[in-house]
């Protein structure tokens, strides 16, 4: 373990002026331990990335198998919905519109609060930059961070962790892809071959895990095994409105099929009862446990 200390800020940049403290989130302190965040998370199941295969990816609290999508405008959007769902939710997906403002202060809050983070960053460029991105990214305490399954972009984040404990995931096909949206961007391979592939080659580079809609699991499985971690976006519960999704199931499909943690933004985010929605999503995930 590195004992590498995540930095700290109260508040992310550019309040509001203006704004009252009623409107403010309130978040309980939480010390951290000695040696900081990074010595209190040596108890987290996760498992190191390994090319060696030889993974174990254990899930101590089943709240974490929901990660909540804060695809929202500003980071006091995110505050109050991560205020509102309070003990209800333990994992929160940052994607690149928060993280390009104040999102990425708002993962060391996050960490500092004793929640988890997944950066959904989606990285592709030539190894070398991808590689630097990593090394700066590692220092924000996160449990997950994105990048898309190309050999070299796989091959440069993994040099970039260095004994960071920060778990990389290959994204595969976007959930709101089809076959005909791969023509469209000049690939040969069906959605289900690309999946495969791109799998096989996360596997072999040695990445934690996959991201790939609940569809393409079985596939996913049978390529990486038990030891690799398989993450799905675009999880609908049965009365939500599909949206942009095309390859996509049931919170209790998805956990039936062997889905390990479900990322869910819209049925929440615009839900009248965001804590209510998240638990009947929770209920189902245990259920299907």
């Amino acid at each position: 373990m590195s004992g590498r200390r995540c930095s700290r800020r109260s508040r992310p940049t550019g309040r509001p002026r203006g704004r009252s403290n009623r409107g403010r989130s309130r978040f309980r302190r939480i010390p951290p331990a000695a040696g900081g965040v990074a010595s209190r998370r040596e108890s987290c199941a996760f498992p190191r990335n390994s090319a060696e295969g030889t993974l174990s990816h254990k899930i101590n609290d089943i709240r974490d198998r929901l990660i909540v999508a804060l695809d929202v405008s500003t980071v006091w959007d995110a505050y109050r919905l991560v205020s509102t769902l309070g003990d209800g939710a333990s994992f929160y997906k940052i994607g690149y519109r928060l993280a390009f403002g104040g999102g990425l202060d708002l993962c060391r809050q996050l960490v500092a609060e004793g929640k988890k983070v997944f950066l959904d960053l989606k990285l592709h460029d030539i190894g070398n930059t991808v590689t630097e991105g990593v090394e700066s990214l590692t220092k924000l305490g996160a449990t997950f961070l994105t990048v898309h399954a190309y050999p070299q972009t796989m091959r440069g984040a993994m040099e970039g962790l260095g004994e960071s404990d920060l778990k990389l995931l290959a994204v595969t096909a976007l959930t709101s892809y089809d076959d005909a949206d791969l023509r469209d961007a000049g690939y040969a391979l069906a959605v289900q071959d690309l999946v495969r592939l791109r799998a096989e080659q996360a596997r072999d580079a040695g990445l934690a895990g996959i991201v790939c809609s609940a569809a393409e699991t079985a596939i996913v499985r049978d390529v990486v095994g038990p030891s690799m971690v398989i993450v799905t976006p675009g999880i609908r519960p049965a009365d939500s409105a599909l949206g942009d999704q095309k390859r996509t199931l049931t919170p209790g499909e998805a956990i039936r099929a062997g889905v390990d943690h479900l990322v869910v933004g819209r049925p929440i985010i615009r839900a009248q009862d965001p804590a209510a929605a998240a638990a009947r999503i929770m209920d189902e995930i245990a259920a299907a446990s």
